[in-house]
């Protein structure tokens, strides 16, 4: 019988940091070679795009884009099929990472990884689950108590009836049914994570982290290990390799890696590192995923959205950072990248947008792309409406 390839998910809502993280992964992969499933909720992969960067011409590292809806979910007609290439392979793979778009729940994977055609070839290591530390902290991921929980047709019905009233009311409630949908997919994430990866917490002090771990055990008290992620690297040892879901499985043990060893000496060490060490254990047996049948997500929730906005005219880099900063204060964006064709330097520049928080990188490796391409990400986002703010605020044209 063939030995079962490890397969580890990587979660976490949109922006959270789960590509860069992977591609920190990938440099560090000693000897593993690496199979990897990227999933982008909209028609441009761009997150496939950055993870390919990093792997460059490395044989050992296969990479498989899966854009356009959600990975595993009931009408993706590709998941079974790849996977099964990746196990006729078997014999150049050592361990499958798949990342799941920021708008999917990780249990469509783990139960599909369990059905007949995939268990006797694949077994899960691990689901991580990657948090925007800071966004945590400020209370980014809350309910609002504004919308009962899930009843977003409800709360869709509520706003049409108080807008004919008052519109200050109406934008009450549409941030209420955004709010609660964001803290809804955010809570679901982290419920059937075995691994919470603290990211972005650079600059963060040791109350900030103590604190962003009440808030992970109080959203889910079920998760086993929480790791930071420092200059937004994990140690591989603690992202693969784990052996949680082995069926034999009935205790696991862990060497601990002090925080000071990730990543260098210069790094921030906590105190109490009995709590965040690499691996907190919470004192919690294995515990059950409640593995369900996953409808397609727009039948699940058809508020979220994606669309592509595209420029032919070079963008001053200034201008359109604070434009989209604007956009999202005004609009429900939650999510915007891209790579932009910029008026002030000969090189591609990357577009990363989470929420009002817009950076702007340039790539001195790529040429400076032919026209500006950006993906939005939001909650009952109008494409008409940002397309023509990000229009007027740019003074170019964008459709």
């Amino acid at each position: 019988m063939n030995a079962l390839i490890p397969v580890t998910i990587v979660t976490g809502f949109l922006g959270s940091g789960k590509t860069t993280l992977l591609s920190s992964l990938i440099k560090h992969r000693q000897t593993r070679r690496l199979a990897l499933l990227i999933n982008e909720f909209g028609e441009v992969s761009i997150d496939g795009a950055l993870i390919r960067d990093t792997a460059g011409e490395d044989q050992h590292v296969r990479i498989h884009d899966f854009p356009y809806g959600l990975i595993a979910y009931g009408d993706d007609t590709r998941f079974i099929p790849t996977m099964k290439a990746l196990a006729a392979r078997r014999a150049g793979i050592d361990h499958v990472l798949i990342e799941t778009s920021g708008l999917a729940l990780p249990t469509a994977v783990m139960e599909l990884l369990q059905s007949p055609g995939l268990a006797e070839d694949f077994i899960l290591d691990a689901t991580l689950a990657v948090v925007d530390t800071p966004l945590l902290l400020a209370n980014q991921f809350e309910r609002t108590g504004g919308m009962p929980n899930g009843d977003h047709a409800a709360g869709n019905r509520a706003t049409a009836d108080d807008a004919a009233q008052d519109h200050a009311t109406e934008d009450r409630v549409t941030e209420a049914v955004v709010a609660d949908s964001v803290a809804t997919m955010f809570e679901q994430q982290l419920e059937h994570a075995d691994v919470v990866v603290l990211n972005k917490i650079d600059g963060l002090d040791e109350a900030a982290l103590l604190e962003a771990e009440t808030r992970v055990r109080r959203c889910a008290p079920k998760v086993r290990f929480l790791e930071l992620a420092w200059r937004a690297e994990l140690d591989i040892r603690l992202a693969l390799g784990l052996r949680l879901h082995q069926p034999t499985q009935t205790t696991h043990e862990h060497r601990y890696t002090p925080v000071a060893a990730m990543p260098g000496a210069d790094a921030r060490v906590l105190t109490d590192q009995q709590r965040l060490n690499g691996h907190a254990h919470s004192g919690l047996g294995r515990h059950s995923h409640g593995l369900a049948t996953h409808k397609h997500f727009h039948e699940q929730d058809p508020g979220w959205m994606s669309f592509v906005l595209r420029s032919a005219a070079p963008q001053p880099a200034q201008i359109l950072q604070t434009a989209l900063a604007e956009i999202a204060r005004r609009e429900p964006v939650l999510r915007a990248k891209g790579y932009i064709r910029a008026a002030d330097t000969p090189h591609a520049v990357l577009v990363q947008g989470v929420r009002t928080r817009v950076s702007l990188e340039q790539d001195v490796e790529k040429p400076a792309a032919t026209k500006s391409e950006l993906v939005f990400i939001g909650y009952h986002l109008s494409r008409s409406v940002v397309a023509a703010l990000l229009s007027e605020l740019t003074a170019s044209t964008w459709k």
